[in-house]
């Protein structure tokens, strides 16, 4: 066979030459050059005709369009069409743009932290109108974390942005007392920079104005509360209600505040007439935050604690109150403050305290009633077996039993026999196979006796139990005068709720529950709050990327732009405790609270204390964490290490000298816990360290965006000289290695 390409005729002249690859095409028919050249100039035009584009002459090149750019409409040549065709052009494309982001707006991607993205980020009110409605679809509790963002946002953005949040903001106020209080404080505290000019007139102010004003409350709450009084006044014959109504009824809303007082000059306030929703509870905030600023003139800690055990005590006077703890978790009311048990934190120029707070769980705030003040000193007993609550005897015939409770009120108003019965009736259910004047407590003792099952435990499972409990029993501190809170941070949590338990009138109860947290006055939380939302952030990314840190956040609750609460983290102590109370080293500390280097109980402390150094490392490194002394630093009960007091973060340190230069803390006591620098626990500290930050990186976005939303408005408590978020180490220094590169590690 011939050489195919002798065989091919020359092109014609001015014909364009094909490239014709000639590479194992030998047994192939001949393509006839001209019949190829026509085919391929009518499908060019084909595509010029689709795409609008003008005619290319011959070896030039065609420019090159994406797949999913909208056609071009051909038009005239004429100055009117193609103005006419640019228009369409910009209004297809624009709908094609639309629809791509619809359809990721109605993806599974679509998650709350991207929402919160869009709403910042886009200039399109539509865009804009969208997210605000889509806040309805997410779970409250995924809002809720970005509660300070969109309350900015609200503030400090254009009226697009505020008109989009604000249907979601009012809806949820009328839904839950709780986030109405939480959205009053917040923006009270980010407008509180503004002129006062601008402040008295800002989005923000009237928005705090409408929520406090009570009429966010859902429709026909006081239709209920009406008659729910009207029935509770109508179900008591008029014998029986020798008295004017106690302050403790449950069937009305205490309040704090004085001025909901009945008083000759104010005869318009009735007991009857429901009082503004958040009224007891801001009065009771504003109790504790007064508490704290008294505090702060006096010199030395044991003054300090001696006037606050006395404030609380009167305070105590004012409850069980309509009032919670926003820091909880589920709802309740506040009934008592055991006030010897608070204790004044240590704080050079400041007061702050920590207090524990007894509560009653309830299913509903709003339509729960206030529970019955029970004195501290009661003698409560039956005449006979017969007359015990899970009788189910009605009012009158508890009426018949009788109960010795003195007022410690100081007030004329006097506890009446309903009273004492509706106390009862919450007492927890108890036999009745027991004798004529025995005591409720004493039926509790001899019933629980009768109704245990047997146990049985092997002999070599109580042996090893009580060789660990010998070698490792947990020390308590001594009372330090100067420093009266390491006694009680070091007492284990559930042994202090169940001495509590005992000492308080309301123990009894089955919804009985103990919470506590710190008072801050003087203190601007928002940065703290701020910190909280990082480090919730990152405990959520190693989670989704099961790398195993550890961290703990707390929660903040910015009452105004000085005062704030915070939830404590339950048995720990701070190292410098430790040190002063010790005389040990961290080491030598673990293995007195935890035994011997090669036993279960110091092998898992040693691993918690690796993994939250690592974790604590990390978020040092990345938030630029500043003024990391032994007092604010924490070790639990197991061995985490947990670090507090995040006021001086990103480009911000004390007293603005930035003379810390250290990435994160690392000292010696912390590489001797876990074994020296060639133990195999500083290596999976390193690896640790190394699989967090790669972490990090992959979701950074979703970290920084929560930085850069509270820069706006200027706030002073997010630092922004030199730019917060940018602060944050996608790039930061020390430099970021490359993790592609085998073997690279984190320099320390």
């Amino acid at each position: 066979m011939g050489d195919p390409a002798a065989a091919r005729s020359p092109p014609e002249p001015g014909a364009s030459p094909l490239g014709v690859i000639t590479e194992g095409v030998g047994e192939l028919a001949l393509i006839d050059a001209e019949v190829a050249q026509r085919a391929c100039e009518e499908v060019l035009q084909k595509v010029q005709r689709l795409h609008g584009c003008q005619p290319v002459p011959n070896g030039q090149s065609c420019p090159v369009r994406c797949l999913d750019e909208a056609p071009r409409i051909q038009e005239e040549e004429d100055e009117e069409g193609s103005a006419a065709a640019r228009t369409a052009r910009r209004r297809h494309q624009n709908q094609a743009k639309q629809s791509w982001l619809l359809r990721l707006f109605e993806s599974k991607l679509f998650d709350i932290s991207m929402a919160i993205s869009y709403l910042y980020n886009s200039k399109e009110p539509g865009v804009q109108a969208y997210i605000g409605n889509r806040l309805f679809c997410f779970r409250h509790e995924e809002v809720d974390f970005y509660l300070p963002q969109l309350l900015n946002m609200y503030i400090h953005m254009d009226e697009d942005v505020g008109d989009a949040i604000k249907p979601y903001i009012v809806h949820r106020c009328r839904q839950s007392i709780d986030f109405s209080l939480q959205c009053a404080l917040l923006l009270g505290a980010y407008s509180s920079d503004m002129h006062i000019s601008t402040q008295r007139h800002s989005r923000g102010t009237k928005l705090r104005r409408l929520i406090l004003s009570d009429e966010l409350k859902p429709a026909g709450r006081r239709r209920e509360l009406g008659a729910a009084l009207a029935a509770a006044d109508t179900g008591l014959s008029p014998s029986k209600r020798t008295h004017q109504r106690s302050k403790s009824d449950a069937t009305v809303s205490i309040s704090l505040s004085s001025n909901l007082k009945r008083t000759a000059s104010n005869p318009k306030v009735e007991s009857e007439e429901e009082p503004a929703r958040l009224a007891p509870e801001r009065e009771f905030i504003k109790s504790l935050m007064a508490i704290g600023k008294r505090l702060a003139t006096l010199p030395t800690k044991e003054q300090k604690t001696q006037r606050l055990i006395s404030e609380l005590s009167l305070l105590n006077h004012k409850l069980p109150a309509r009032a919670w703890l926003p820091t909880a978790a589920f709802e309740h009311h506040v009934v008592r403050v055991p006030h010897s048990q608070a204790v004044v934190l240590n704080s050079k120029d400041k007061a702050p305290y920590l207090i524990y707070v007894e509560v009653l769980e309830c299913d509903n705030f709003d339509t729960a009633s206030v529970p019955a003040r029970i004195p501290e000193n009661r003698i409560r007993s039956t005449r006979s077996a017969e007359n015990l609550p899970e009788c189910g005897m009605g009012p009158e015939q508890r009426a018949g039993s009788f109960s010795t409770v003195p007022n410690y009120d100081n007030d004329d108003e006097a506890w009446s026999v309903d009273d004492i019965g509706e106390l009862q009736v919450e007492l927890p259910e108890m036999h009745t196979n027991s004798c004529d004047n025995i005591s409720q407590f004493s039926v509790d003792s001899i019933t629980s006796q009768e109704s245990r099952e047997p146990v049985f435990i092997a002999a070599g499972d109580i042996r090893r139990r009580l060789s660990e409990q010998l070698a490792h029993t947990p020390t308590a501190f001594r009372r330090d005068p100067e420093d009266p809170s390491a006694v009680a941070l070091k007492e284990p949590w559930q042994e202090k709720v169940r001495r509590i338990r005992e000492a308080s009138p309301y123990g009894h109860l089955p919804s009985w529950r103990l919470l506590s947290v710190i008072v801050k006055c003087g203190d601007d939380l928002r940065q703290e709050l701020l910190a909280f939302q990082v480090l919730k952030q990152l405990q959520w990314i190693w989670e989704q990327e099961r790398v195993p840190l550890w961290i703990r956040p707390y929660k903040i609750l910015v009452i105004s732009a000085d005062s704030g609460m915070i939830e404590p983290v339950l048995s720990a102590v701070s190292l410098h405790q430790i040190k002063k109370q010790s005389q040990l080293s961290l080491l030598q500390y673990l293995r007195q609270e935890h035994g011997p280097s090669n036993s279960e109980s110091f092998l898992c402390a040693q691993r918690n204390f690796v993994r939250s150094c690592a974790g604590y490392s990390l978020v040092c490194y990345l938030l630029q964490v500043k003024d990391r002394h032994n007092g604010n630093i924490l070790l639990d009960a197991e061995g985490h290490i947990i670090h507090i007091d995040f006021g001086f973060i990103l480009s911000s340190s004390p007293r603005n000298l930035g003379f810390e230069t250290s990435a994160f803390k690392l000292t010696t006591e912390f590489v001797d816990v876990m074994g020296g620098l060639d133990g195999d626990m500083f290596n999976y500290y390193k690896m640790l360290m190394l699989q967090g930050l790669i972490a990090a990186r992959k979701h950074m976005d979703k970290v920084v965006q929560i930085v850069e939303i509270m820069q706006q408005g200027g706030n002073p408590g997010i630092p922004s000289q030199t730019g917060s978020s940018q602060s944050i180490p996608r790039s930061s220094p020390p430099p970021i290695p490359d993790f592609h590169c085998p073997g690279s590690q984190i320099p320390f």
